[in-house]
């Protein structure tokens, strides 16, 4: 069942952090009750033995309470629900809150969860937890980061400002700062600029020619033995823009299960060897304030502190 975005608030409250899906249904419809559509469109899906449980079950409500099998069909009405979630390995790293107040909330991710609910990853992410753990259910992302890049991450509590602060994403007023670990190139630093293209099912992105799309600088801070650590400044946002500028350059960065090449899945409760980019820095006015502000991650890259224990695969990785 497809997920209907925007419309007035349901009536189930959030589950382990999660909104129902809502269900509109279609206004041109001719369905003698809720149940006949629902069954004709998703029976099959479901399964018409569990569809016949979840409407005993009260699972499915509308507006006015529970459906049932003799509700009327109410042309371009809506239904919500809450879905059946396969379990999630945990991950067993703390997202850490670096500032909260009545605007916005300011979190400190750990590498393999992701930031907001997709495909497989839906209560194990960022803003579930901290739904649950604040007790902010209208909690929204106002920018994303991948479940495997750690960092600072910007959420806001109420959705009637939540477009104010994507705003700022959206016009680029943001300084994003970060860092990674890479192997040591002396030509560096450099400007990155190429074409990025990503197609929807496809786990990489690739560069080709044309007019660039993306820009990111890259500026080493560091040496240690073979390894380097690179200060990176996306000036752009592209998907895997910084992964894929790394790897182009020569020094893809530690721990990239798809740059240069794409590696196997791992297990899901394999956390070792974390990929080594951090989101360090988020500076921006705040647009509804006025005010500067400026977060900094507390976090470290292992294979910087310790190169032996990251390719050892260290149970450490959460302290990072």
């Amino acid at each position: 069942m497809r997920r209907r975005r925007g419309g007035p608030a349901g009536p189930l409250p959030q589950r382990d952090g999660i909104d129902a899906v809502r269900l509109r249904l279609p206004a041109d419809g001719g369905w003698p009750t809720a149940a006949a559509y629902l069954a004709e469109r998703y029976g099959r899906a479901i399964g018409a033995e569990r569809l016949a449980e979840m409407l005993q079950e009260g699972v499915f409500v509308t507006a006015d309470g529970p459906l049932t099998a003799l509700t009327p069909y109410e042309p371009g009405g809506s239904v919500w629900f809450h879905r059946d979630l396969a379990p999630e390995t945990p991950v067993p790293f703390p997202v850490t809150v670096l500032h909260r107040d009545e605007r916005i909330v300011v979190a400190d991710k750990p590498h393999f969860l992701a930031t907001t609910p997709r495909g497989r990853h839906v209560t194990e992410t960022a803003l579930a937890r901290l739904r649950r753990e604040l007790g902010l259910p209208g909690l929204g992302p106002a920018h994303r980061l991948d479940r495997l890049t750690a960092g600072v991450v910007l959420f806001v509590v109420r959705p009637e400002l939540r477009g104010a602060y994507q705003g700022l994403f959206e016009r680029r007023a943001v300084r994003k700062e970060y860092e990674a670990v890479a192997a040591h190139d002396p030509g560096l630093p450099a400007v990155r600029r190429s074409r990025i293209v990503k197609v929807r099912g496809e786990l990489a992105a690739y560069e080709e020619p044309g007019e660039p799309n993306s820009e990111t600088g890259i500026e080493p801070v560091g040496r240690r033995g073979g390894l380097a650590r690179y200060r990176l400044f996306p000036h752009t946002g592209r998907t895997h823009q910084l992964r894929l500028h790394m790897s182009a350059l020569g020094v893809p960065i530690l721990g990239d299960p798809l740059y240069p090449a794409v590696l196997p899945d791992p297990a899901p409760d394999d956390f070792r060897r974390p990929l080594q980019l951090l989101a360090s820095v988020l500076e921006f006015t705040d647009p509804v304030t006025g005010v500067p502000l400026r977060f900094e991650t507390r976090r470290t890259l292992l294979a910087w502190q310790d190169e032996a224990a990251w390719r050892a695969g260290s149970d450490a990785v959460g302290g990072e």
